[in-house]
């Protein structure tokens, strides 16, 4: 009885030190983002999954456009996430972002884009202030540990 009783009490403890551990973010996926921008006062609409802005076939296959607003963002703005795989396909590709951008931005002085792995966010600005901000804290939230 003795052993079953220290039996239960162990798997008691390991159950219990396991509840505690934290799960290490994701990523979010769109509908996700779409949540966490809702929260953060933008709204998103005319959703294009495959639109990169450029003929860019590897990009196509990660890239979201939407019209996004709110908060000091009175005019919607066209905005692309390009949302890779993983930390290492986002170190190899996201510098084409910017290339692939020459084809949707009409003034590259006011080209705006944000990199929290493993998303490229990006856009002709100037996006407002605060927009700018929300849009920051919302995909590096969304972003969760990049990996």
């Amino acid at each position: 009885m003795a052993v079953l009783a220290a039996l239960v009490a162990c798997v008691l403890l390991i159950g219990c030190g396991r509840a505690t551990d934290v799960p290490s973010p994701t990523p979010a996926d769109f509908s996700g983002m779409r949540d966490i921008l809702s929260r953060a006062g933008i709204t998103v609409a005319n959703v294009v999954a495959g639109d990169a802005g450029c003929p860019d076939a590897t990009l196509a296959k990660t890239a979201i456009a939407f019209d996004a607003r709110g908060l000091d963002q009175v005019e919607p703005v066209r905005i692309r996430v390009y949302v890779f795989r993983d930390r290492d396909t986002w170190q190899r590709l996201s510098g084409s972002v910017a290339a692939c951008a020459r084809s949707y931005v009409s003034d590259p002085a006011t080209y705006d884009s944000l990199a929290p792995s493993p998303y490229v966010v990006s856009g002709q600005g100037p996006w407002a202030p605060s927009f700018a901000a929300a849009l920051q804290s919302a995909f590096t939230t969304a972003a969760g540990s990049g990996e």
